[in-house]
């Protein structure tokens, strides 16, 4: 069986490994392990994080924020694009770029995503650019205020936290930093947006498409050998 790897999770296999001898780190082996099942008996790991379920509520508010900023209508792009290793769904495909958004979870993950490219994303992107034969593409962080609901969990959090109900003052004053920490009204929209470029890199790529090829052959001799 040659399994398709998402675009979204090509990251994992590329980590590098220990030691030199060996081509797949830990961490890869571990994430294949997690599609062997996925794949063969249909569960999935938990990955409903506090993080990724704020991304999905507000997916379509930072589209919405992105067109705003840039003056220009986005629409979704729904399609998958798939070669023969990997496959992946881009946010928004252009003629000549692909541009992804990621809703930050709060204020200070949003600016520290300036200080270098997340690994993670980097795959991610260029296997977008190699799917839609692209030269580059724009990984745009959105500052969106966080739904009631998850603000409301965190303040749960908090008063478990600290062992007090919720009509202490302490309580009542830590609640109002939590809805300040995580709602942006007061911030100018172009101060709620972060672009990053990532070029095309062909040789990237080809890396990535050997890492495929290891990657089924360890799990066809480790996992897929009944």
């Amino acid at each position: 069986m040659d399994i398709l790897f998402r675009a979204s999770s090509t990251g994992h296999i590329m980590t590098a490994p220990k030691l030199k001898s060996e081509t797949l780190s830990e961490g890869c082996k571990t994430h294949l392990v997690d599609l062997f099942v996925r794949t063969k008996y249909g569960r999935k790991t938990d990955i409903n994080t506090r993080y990724t379920i704020k991304g999905n509520m507000v997916e379509e508010d930072s589209l919405t924020l992105y067109s705003r900023y840039k003056k220009q209508f986005y629409k979704k792009n729904e399609l998958v694009f798939q070669n023969e290793f990997i496959s992946g769904t881009p946010d928004i495909v252009l003629t000549d770029e692909i541009i992804d958004i990621k809703s930050s979870w709060d204020i200070y993950t949003f600016f520290r995503s300036k200080q270098k490219v997340n690994k993670l994303y980097y795959w991610q992107l260029q296997s977008y650019m190699a799917l839609t034969n692209t030269k580059k593409a724009t990984l745009a962080y959105c500052l969106i205020n966080t739904p009631d609901i998850l603000i409301n969990d965190e303040k749960r959090r908090l008063m478990y936290k600290m062992g007090v109900i919720d009509t202490s003052k302490d309580f009542e004053t830590a609640c109002n930093e939590i809805d300040l920490a995580m709602t942006y009204d007061d911030i100018p929209i172009n101060e709620k947006i972060i672009e990053i470029e990532i070029l095309r890199n062909d040789e990237d790529i080809e890396r990535l498409y050997q890492k495929v090829i290891e990657c089924r052959q360890y799990m066809k001799t480790y996992l897929f050998n009944d």
